[in-house]
């Protein structure tokens, strides 16, 4: 049975021009400006490090919390391996203050890519030494809850310190996603209390299908949380609506995914993952095609991820159209939303 879908939010990695980047992250927040007021529930921002991305997605939705006044702001996902857990906890207990508590951050863990050629930047003298597994995860999700880290609190002089993260925002631990892809992953999520970020990317493990190893992620995770059936995922799928696209827009978006079609079903890399196969056709059309799949009838909460290289007028059409025609097609309403806590 299909959950009817309670929260409706996109994915983007906010691409800008390497000799103006300021119109690319003008242009990010105008879309995540427009998603408000078209009544979604929550806007994502990918992490790109040495890329034409957002790389400080933090700095960006700081920025967003001072446009916006409801809409949830998440990370989709910050991979660890870049940051010190210490500086990125302050840093997000400040923008959260700043939303007054809408964020909603995701992570990852592991190395960070291409370390070879980075390592020396990153961590000069001591990247041999960097732990970059769950821990360093564990241990910022202390410092976000208020763990001591510091033997002194007081005054010294004209000066107050604290023995915790300052400013401590009260529930940002409790909001905390993680971005898993693998059986392990997932069940440590789980186990470990985190929210469930799948993705348009997860392991092959029993089948070359995306749709049923989804599913069995998704099992996997409700079985293994203590919530259970309650416990939070949300699905990310590229997903482009056509209903108020211009032929020629409608031309250029399966020509998209055509483009991309021929790595679906077929493993990639050393850790065999697969590719969910972007979904383009009118809102009638892509309801009924994740209504019949055995991944989202379990979700209820959705980030669907705008392609990465379109143009604005694009992502404004396809937002109006997620918002206006598909999401009310999966039993959603900007008027019954609600804050999920």
């Amino acid at each position: 049975m299909t959950r009817p879908l309670r929260s409706l939010g996109f994915l983007t990695i906010g691409l800008f021009d390497r000799e103006n980047p300021r119109a690319g992250h003008e242009a990010t927040l105008a879309i995540i400006e427009r998603a408000e007021s078209l009544g979604f529930d929550s806007a994502w921002l990918r992490d790109r490090h040495l890329q034409y991305g957002i790389s400080s997605p933090v700095a960006v939705l700081a920025a967003a919390s001072q446009r916006t006044s409801r809409i949830r702001l998440g990370t989709a996902v910050i991979p660890l391996g870049f940051e010190n857990p210490f500086r990125l906890a302050e840093d997000l207990a400040t923008v959260d203050v700043l939303t007054g508590g809408r964020l909603e951050p995701g992570f990852s863990v592991g190395p960070p890519r291409r370390l070879d050629e980075i390592g020396s930047a990153l961590y000069p003298g001591t990247v041999e030494h960097e732990d970059f597994g769950y821990e360093r995860l564990a241990r910022l999700r202390g410092f976000l809850a208020g763990d001591r880290v510091s033997a002194f609190a007081g005054r010294e002089g004209i000066e107050e310190y604290s023995e915790r993260i300052e400013p401590h925002s009260p529930g940002l631990a409790d909001r905390l996603w993680y971005g898993a892809g693998s059986p392990a992953s997932t069940t440590w999520a789980a186990e470990n209390g985190f929210h469930l970020l799948t993705s348009s990317v997860i392991q092959s493990v029993d089948t070359t299908d995306f749709d049923t190893e989804q599913h069995t992620q998704i099992r996997l995770y409700r079985d293994r949380h203590p919530d259970g059936e309650s416990a939070r995922v949300s699905q990310g799928l590229v997903v482009i609506p056509t209903d108020s696209a211009t032929p020629e827009q409608r031309e250029r978006y399966s020509a998209y995914a055509a483009a991309r079609s021929a790595r679906v079903g077929i493993p990639q890399g050393p850790r065999g993952m697969l590719f969910a196969a972007d979904i383009v056709g009118t809102s009638e059309e892509i309801a009924d095609r994740l209504r019949s799949s055995a991944a989202f009838p379990e979700v209820d909460e959705v980030a669907f991820a705008l392609p990465f290289d379109f143009a604005p007028d694009d992502y404004a059409q396809i937002l109006d159209d997620l918002a206006g025609r598909l999401g009310p097609l999966l039993g959603w309403s900007p008027s019954a939303q609600s804050d999920v806590t």
